[in-house]
């Protein structure tokens, strides 16, 4: 039963065909979902068969790779934080199927329930080891110098307002010191992008979507990037939770900093956001090295 041709957002006649060879069955219904931070084409779809489905299509040669990046988490791991792989076209722009997650419960706003659950989430992926194949967290395709970036040119991150050039120049050989020791190294299955959007509660299950950053690492760096996200959303502060791993708390808080103030993309709406973290991130990490507090006079 082809979908009517009044519909919008309809996938190309091409993709439409592709969808259906995989599922075995045409889709019916559709609607295209909130695109996030990624050019590739996304839907839920209801299929002829009654089945029902999240889809994801590569636009474009960067969401190609991520495409594939995150199939390979899902040839490499088991877990049920993982929603069901329903199907894959590894085109020259792949195409993803996954499980539909749309009824589940999602965050903000949070509850000291939904918190303790992604605590118990993380300490799932830090058990869930890794081949030594896997891409290394020391490899991510982003540096984490933030730090060394703005001691080369500090007149950006200053504009920002957040603390004086007194303040950053007694500072900065302490985070270059930490940030330069920051242990990225382990065997864990590290999702690297922990933030509400990307968190599902699915019944009794906490699951974890779009993995195409996963890597292989010191499961605490999603403990340390989450903790910031969660307190912008209303959450505690993050020192409220932990102060271990200083080291890679200033990495993350320089990682945000250099990005809010020579942001790498023209997407405003991204920059807001890792503004706002950094607002949580960059005080955390001076009192976890034993810094004076951020100041701007």
């Amino acid at each position: 039963m082809e979908p009517s041709e009044s519909r919008p957002d309809r996938p190309s006649p091409h993709v439409f065909e592709r969808i259906q060879k995989v599922m075995a069955s045409p889709p019916v219904e559709w609607r295209t979902l909130r695109k996030g931070h990624t050019a590739a084409e996304t839907w839920l779809m209801r299929f002829e068969s009654g089945k029902s489905a999240f889809v994801k299509h590569a636009t474009d040669e960067q969401t190609a790779s991520w495409l594939r990046s995150e199939r390979a988490v899902y040839e490499a791991v088991r877990g049920d934080f993982l929603p069901d792989l329903l199907g894959w076209d590894g085109g020259d722009f792949p195409i993803l199927i996954l499980e539909d997650l749309s009824h589940a419960g999602t965050v903000p706003p949070w509850t000291e329930e939904a918190i303790q659950r992604v605590f118990a989430l993380l300490d799932v992926l830090a058990r869930t080891k890794l081949p030594d194949t896997f891409r290394p967290l020391t490899n991510y395709p982003e540096s984490f110098d933030g730090w060394h970036q703005i001691a080369r040119a500090p007149a950006p991150f200053l504009r920002l307002g957040l603390v004086s050039a007194r303040w950053l120049d007694a500072a900065l050989p302490s985070l270059l010191q930490a940030e330069k020791a920051a242990d990225l190294t382990g065997d864990s299955l590290v999702h690297t992008d922990l933030r509400s959007d990307n968190i599902f509660f699915h019944r009794n299950l906490t699951m974890l979507i779009d993995w195409n950053w996963a890597s292989r690492g010191n499961p605490k760096f999603d403990l340390v990037s989450w903790l910031p996200s969660l307190h912008t959303e209303g959450g505690p502060p993050p020192s409220e939770f932990t102060m271990d791993e200083p080291n890679l708390i200033a990495m993350q808080a320089g990682y945000l900093a250099h990005r809010v103030a020579t942001p790498p993309h023209d997407n405003e709406s991204i920059r807001r956001l890792q503004d706002k973290q950094l607002r949580s991130a960059l005080p955390w990490a001076a009192n976890a090295l034993g810094l004076p507090p951020p100041d701007i006079g």
